[in-house]
């Protein structure tokens, strides 16, 4: 009797759960908050959200910039698309002077990747800076658009930032499309 009412602050302690955090972003900062967890909500949300980016991209060849796999880190902007919901448009946004914008393309198999950066700012100074091959090796820089030939399978990165070598403005609202 004196050993299980020992187990039950045990049990109560193990079975407790931290609240979830939920990060929300707004241009310039990103302010947690505490949500209660909730297995069902996450998961429905997480079903949902899964489901309109693959069953959508083909038609509507868009993905909502506050889609999943988005992380803003030191001036980076980190999107991590597969290669199996090609094609797609991405919405971005620089919001402050020398951003990056970093497109981890996951799972690339095809010999050659299109992409286009397209926005409707004008003098907005913008251009593939790199790119980074399966192999590790990276070549650059190119313009607003590119066509490589890709050897081998696996990430690709499409690095996306100013250009040092022109003037204009470094704020803005951008697509990128990949084929």
């Amino acid at each position: 009797m004196k050993k299980s009412l020992l187990l039950i602050p045990l049990i109560i302690i193990s079975c407790k759960k931290d609240p979830a955090t939920l990060e929300t972003q707004n241009k310039d900062s990103i302010s947690v908050s505490e949500q209660p967890a909730s297995t069902e909500k996450k998961d429905s949300a997480a079903l949902r959200m899964k489901d309109s980016i693959i069953n959508n991209a083909p038609k509507t060849k868009e993905v909502l910039r506050t889609g999943v796999m988005r992380t803003v880190k030191d001036g980076q902007i980190i999107r991590t698309v597969d290669a199996e919901q090609f094609p797609l448009t991405l919405g971005e946004e620089f919001t402050k002077d020398d951003q990056e914008f970093i497109l981890k393309i996951t799972d690339f198999e095809k010999p050659t990747l299109k992409a286009k950066i397209s926005t409707k700012e004008k003098d907005f100074n913008i251009r593939f800076n790199q790119i980074k091959l399966p192999n590790g090796d990276y070549d650059g820089p190119f313009s607003r658009e590119i066509t490589y030939d890709v050897k081998g399978r696996g990430e690709v990165w499409l690095i996306i930032g100013k250009s040092n070598m022109a003037s204009g403005n470094t704020k803005g609202n951008f697509t990128v499309s990949i084929e």
